[in-house]
């Protein structure tokens, strides 16, 4: 691990200061799960260190009614999935935080780091770029590619999104906050993630002097929701496949859903083939079994990804069936 700077500010002006004075050669520090991570192979090597945890205001879970819940960066996942109001109005959220199967990384990651974490391809993380080029050809397609992206790969980026938060906060509707030298800004979490071009690109739309402080979620209303996650290994282990359910439901029929997929494209991948496949049917078994092959429709596997196909079918009708309070 090469030298750094450490800073350990107490507010959010602050830290925003101190990231911007050293222009890109900064980052942000919180749970560290990820980054140090990313420092110790060399992958990144900030000149600078700025640790958020010592911000009161980054931190809690807060019910504002009529607003809906506030959840603070530097909440935990452990936190998070103790949260009541999340166990019993945002399901799907709190089983996404428990398909991060170590206790250790659950006590010490964050709803932010979570939602900013870099890429796992094993060609980013061995050194070799985000898009992992090689005179100008990808290294995904020529080379194994086995938990690459089935969908949003038409290129230049193969690599899935690891966030396992993201795909039911966007299914929730819910928007990040976020700070820079410009004060506060919100928006909505499916305008936060984007699929690079080029190199020199990320996959989040942040500045590199910005801080994401909270997460947003509105009301529930009685939405049904669910996650369901496809693994090799319940253990440690990222999803192979993953997907996130919202339901609106009415004497026994679906009025509107909401379905996006993890794991599986270079970002949180909204499935609205899926979303179609449910609005107007009835809540049942051969409707999350529709909603699961309109999902894939528009997969396109690479040379050694195909069985990413049947397990995001899978993920998708377990969520469906889950939401609904059907899973077997």
């Amino acid at each position: 691990m090469d030298a750094f700077e450490y800073a350990s500010p107490s507010t959010k002006e602050d830290a925003v200061k101190l990231l911007a004075s050293r222009a890109g050669r900064a980052a942000v520090l919180a749970g560290g799960t990820d980054l140090l991570s990313l420092m110790k192979d060399r992958i990144v090597s900030p000149a600078r260190l700025v640790s958020i945890q010592s911000i009161p205001e980054l931190k809690g879970i807060r019910q504002e009614p009529g607003k809906g819940l506030k959840i603070g960066a530097l909440v935990t996942l452990e936190e998070l999935t103790d949260a009541e109001v999340v166990a019993r109005e945002y399901p799907s959220l709190r089983q996404a935080a428990l398909g991060v199967a170590s206790p250790q990384i659950r006590s010490v990651g964050t709803v932010g780091g979570d939602l900013c974490q870099r890429p796992r391809c094993w060609y980013y993380r061995g050194g070799f770029g985000l898009l992992a080029l090689r005179e100008g050809r990808s290294m995904v397609v020529e080379g194994d590619n086995r938990y690459h992206a089935i969908l949003g790969n038409a290129g230049p980026a193969y690599f899935v999104h690891p966030s396992s938060l993201a795909p039911a906060l966007l299914v929730l509707g819910a928007k990040v906050g976020i700070f820079g030298p410009k004060g506060p800004r919100e928006a909505g979490l499916d305008g936060f993630f984007r699929i690079p071009q080029r190199e020199g690109e990320t996959e989040r739309a942040l500045l590199p002097e910005e801080i994401v402080t909270h997460v947003v979620i509105p009301p529930a209303k009685g939405l049904r929701n669910a996650t369901y996650e496809v693994r090799q290994r319940l253990s440690l282990d990222w999803p192979l496949a993953a997907a996130s359910v919202g339901l609106a439901v009415e004497a026994g029929q679906i009025r509107s859903a909401r379905v996006v997929l993890g794991h599986v494209a270079p970002i949180p991948w909204p499935a609205p083939e899926a979303e179609r496949a449910l609005t107007g049917a009835a809540a049942d078994a051969r409707a999350a079994e529709r909603a699961g092959e309109a999902a894939v429709s528009g997969a396109r596997p690479l040379a050694g990804n195909a069985y990413k196909i049947q397990l995001t079918k899978v993920a998708v009708k377990r969520a469906v069936l889950r939401a609904l309070g059907q899973e077997v």
